[in-house]
């Protein structure tokens, strides 16, 4: 009897302890993150600091929040500057964590968020090393960047979404055209972010989005120029290093010495590319759709053609709407028309007044002029993507050659050549378009040739018929006449094209580069550097973190998603 009532109570213990361990099975973690908040401050020296707040409410009959797993950018974190509490009270514990491979455990131990409770989690990592990168946006310095993303859940934890926002703090000392935010990845809300300036003067970038969620993965970025950080801090691919006890070979001092002579000669080369590039940074930030109705020179400023290329398209436009006439080739003169015709762009009359001046006064007076035009052009495209519009005028220009190069005769190539004369121009291979265009036919010129080279008119007759190059007057009076339209073999055409540019370049403008350079200046300046105090007026106590910061185009993030 006592037996059988051993035997029964150790099978009624077996049946309580099978129960209780289907309870805690039963119990997991499940609870919402109604509000999540990451603030990103990329700081002086380089290293990244997060903060993070989130509002937590635990689900009915879930296991306590005791531990919140959040995943960091890489492993260059610094432990004891990471801080946290929940509701107001400091969290103690904080360790690397057991549960996701880069990233911390932060340990809540009796302020645990019980079944059917919420709380807000704050938490702030304060330096994280080595997370920049080379950047691959086009502009005339180094540029660093930084990918990010806000740590996430196992989606068998979460219930419900998030109302999420996401601040990214620029180093101090950017011009406000200067910084560019990446399209985010995967982003529920508008991915155009809100900017502005903070209380230190830095700029930033903030998305929200009442639609996210906490088990999704979503990456955001920006890129800045490198000046503003420590080279140091931005990872690079490992350089080639010598055995400092190597006897120097001549093969790798000569090496070495072409490494410098690289370097001197490319620092060159980028300073003279630097002042040619004349645009405004801010055209550069990727907008939306295409900027329609640009004239062929303002959409010869949008893909930043040569300067002397642009003023000669200017001239060829006053001289055939008959605004002027070249009255000298070299140095250029023209004369001005007086009443002006009315259609006339803007910048076309700035280069009349301009031309009109003396030498000194007529260069100044076109920088003037194309300054006032590369304005007009970033009004113009704001709000427009850049590269969207230049792939849609490069396609007027194919269009404009294609309507010249299948006219069956010379005339009509000759006519639809010169009604599309301003879009060919911009054709970095114009000149030899041309020659293939006409090979070894004639180029009949057009009618307004001769205000152009008063040694090329054309001559009238009762016949319309073609001749050879005339240099008598123009023919005035009120009858009818047949104009014949003189003829040049398309390669002598094209070449007076490219050297009326260069005469244009080197009698009027002087140096090209240091003309365009006066323009760059006022256009694209060279940013400067601002010191900056810190960012200790940017973030309180204690709070956020986590991410996945990498920064270029292939690049690794390694940031795991929290799981508890």
């Amino acid at each position: 009897m006592i037996r059988k009532i051993k035997l029964f109570s150790i099978l009624l213990i077996l049946l309580m302890l099978a129960g209780n361990s289907g309870v805690v099975h039963a119990q997991d973690y499940y609870f919402a993150v109604e509000k999540q908040t990451m603030d990103v401050f990329v700081n002086e020296d380089g290293s990244l600091s997060i903060e993070y707040y989130f509002d937590l409410v635990n689900q009915p009959g879930a296991h306590p929040i005791d531990i919140v797993d959040i995943g960091l950018p890489n492993n260059n974190y610094v432990l004891n500057s990471i801080t946290a509490d929940i509701n107001g009270l400091p969290v103690d514990s904080i360790k690397k964590s057991d549960y996701i491979d880069i990233g911390i455990m932060v340990d809540l131990g009796n302020q645990a968020i019980p079944a059917g409770q919420r709380g807000t989690l704050h938490v702030f990592v304060g330096t994280i090393n080595k997370s920049l990168y080379p950047s691959e946006v086009e502009a005339d310095e180094d540029y660093a960047s930084f990918e990010i993303s806000p740590t996430w859940f196992g989606p068998e934890f979460i219930a419900g979404s998030t109302d999420m926002t996401v601040t990214l703090y620029l180093p101090v000392g950017l011009t406000e055209n200067e910084p560019r935010y990446h399209t985010p990845q995967g982003w529920p809300g508008d991915s155009t972010p809100i900017s502005g300036l903070d209380n230190v003067g830095g700029i930033y970038y903030q998305w929200n989005s009442p639609n996210a969620n906490s088990y999704t993965q979503y990456k955001f970025g920006a890129s800045f120029p490198a000046r503003l950080v420590p080279e140091t801090q931005i990872v690079k691919a490992p350089s080639i290093t010598f055995d400092s006890d190597a006897i120097c070979s001549g093969l790798i001092c000569l090496g070495i010495f072409a490494f410098f002579a690289l370097t001197i000669y490319s620092a060159t080369v980028g300073a003279k590319k630097r002042k040619l590039k004349y645009l405004p940074p801010k055209i550069s930030v990727e907008g939306h759709g295409i900027k329609r109705g640009l004239t062929a020179v303002e959409a010869a400023i949008l893909m930043e053609q040569p300067m002397d290329k642009v003023l000669m398209m200017i001239l060829f436009g006053v001289l055939k709407k008959g605004a002027a006439e070249v009255s000298k080739r070299d140095p250029l003169k023209i004369k001005v028309y007086d009443p002006k015709p009315d259609d006339l762009q803007p910048y076309e009359i700035e280069f009349l007044n301009a031309m009109q001046k003396d030498n000194r006064e007529t260069k100044t007076d076109l920088q003037s002029m194309i300054i006032n035009l590369v304005s007009s052009v970033s009004k113009k495209m704001k709000g427009f993507s850049r590269k969207e519009s230049i792939a849609f005028y490069k396609d007027i220009m194919e269009k404009a050659w294609n309507q010249v190069e299948s006219a069956q005769t010379p005339e009509v190539k000759s006519e639809k050549y010169d009604e599309n004369l301003d879009w060919t121009m911009l054709d970095k291979n114009f000149d030899g378009r041309t020659k293939e265009s006409f090979g070894s036919g004639p180029v009949f010129i057009p009618t307004w040739w001769w205000r152009y080279d008063p040694m090329v008119r054309p001559t009238t007759s009762s016949t319309p018929t073609f001749g050879k190059v005339d240099a008598s007057p123009m023919p005035s009076g009120s009858g009818k006449t047949t104009i014949n339209l003189p003829s040049l073999p398309g390669a002598d055409f094209a070449a007076s094209i490219t050297n009326g540019v260069q005469s244009f370049a080197s009698g009027v403008v002087g140096n090209l580069t240091n003309f365009t350079s006066g323009v760059t200046n006022k256009t694209n300046p060279v940013p400067k550097s601002t010191s900056s105090s810190g960012r200790s007026s940017r973030g309180g106590g204690g709070g956020g973190s986590c991410a996945c910061a990498c920064a270029c185009a292939g690049c690794a993030c390694a940031c795991a998603g929290g799981g508890r």
